[in-house]
């Protein structure tokens, strides 16, 4: 059970050892500016296997056709990774050892949906990747295997997408071997330790210039390429992509906001201290570097 395109490694792990019965993923939905209906890269992936293909709005009881559908594969385990629906209680007791989930996240930090933007935005040094027994809780069950992986300081959310979700595929197998030998150890989380990774929204993205450097440095990492961050400039939205710190009494004296100048492109003072934008775009424009962006500017 699973839908974007984390979860895809995670998918054509179990098909190399493992006897996958089915897959569950998100419907086809419209997508883009055409609003051309799109599959998930799940469904894409599980297509090259040839084996059934489950598509539902909800798997609550009222669906009485899915419900009876998974439950007659007689499967000794559902996976699920970053699949979208909550797995009601009578789901999650269909399969002989029950339903495990691939978090991407060291639970019980970040439970929620978006586990790898909260820890570039908090800037930490280390992430990972639990396996867990679900319950009926977002993301509450208990731990059956943890894997660490070290973030570097200017690693950007695709880049530490993609190793995750490598990493989710390793630790799923070996979670799945020592649930197949009877060797899995499952360990309560400790609740007064967990902090919540929301949904983002594309408000999220605006940045408030009296946040430190550093913050709006991690939120451009962040929030690569969704849902972008965005500011004001000369009364129209810019996207800034990336920016780096300037020294802190650059631009002293002036407030939060206000912009100068700098080799590199778009100098903006933060709340303690300066910052650079060096990749930004404009309107119905592509992505460039902020120093190209002035040069158009000025010749307009």
């Amino acid at each position: 059970m699973g839908t974007p395109a984390f979860a895809v490694p995670s998918l054509q792990a179990l098909f190399a050892k493992h006897e996958v019965l089915a897959v569950c993923t998100q419907p086809d939905r419209p997508a883009g500016r055409g609003h051309k209906m799109q599959i998930s890269p799940v469904k894409a992936a599980a297509l090259e296997y040839g084996v059934p293909i489950f598509q539902p709005e909800t798997l609550h009881i009222s669906n009485v056709e899915i419900r009876g559908e998974l439950s007659s594969l007689g499967a000794a385990l559902f996976v699920v990774v970053a699949y979208g629906l909550l797995l009601p209680k009578g789901v999650l007791a269909m399969p002989t050892h029950g339903c495990i989930n691939v978090h991407a996240s060291l639970l019980p930090k970040y439970r929620g949906a978006s586990p790898i933007h909260s820890a570039l935005l908090n800037g930490d040094t280390q992430t990972g990747i639990t396996i867990m027994q679900m319950d009926k809780g977002l993301d509450t069950g208990d731990i059956i295997l943890q894997r660490t992986l070290d973030i570097s300081p200017a690693e950007r959310f695709s880049a530490l997408h993609d190793r995750m979700a490598a990493l989710g595929a390793q630790a799923l197998l070996e979670a799945v071997a020592s649930i197949e030998n009877g060797t899995a150890v499952r360990t309560k989380q400790d609740d007064t330790l967990s902090s919540h990774a929301p949904m983002l929204k594309k408000s999220d993205g605006q940045i408030n210039w009296s946040d430190t450097s550093a913050k709006i440095i991690n939120m451009t990492r962040a929030f690569d390429p969704a849902p972008g961050c965005s500011t004001m400039y000369n009364g129209e939205v810019l996207k800034v992509w990336k920016c780096e710190a300037l020294p802190e009494d650059f631009l002293a004296g002036q407030e939060a906001g206000a912009m100068g100048t700098d080799p590199r492109g778009i100098a903006v003072k933060t709340g303690d201290g300066a910052v650079v934008l060096t990749e930004v775009q404009a309107l119905g424009k592509r992505r460039m570097s902020a120093v190209e962006f002035l040069r158009g500017q000025r010749g307009s």
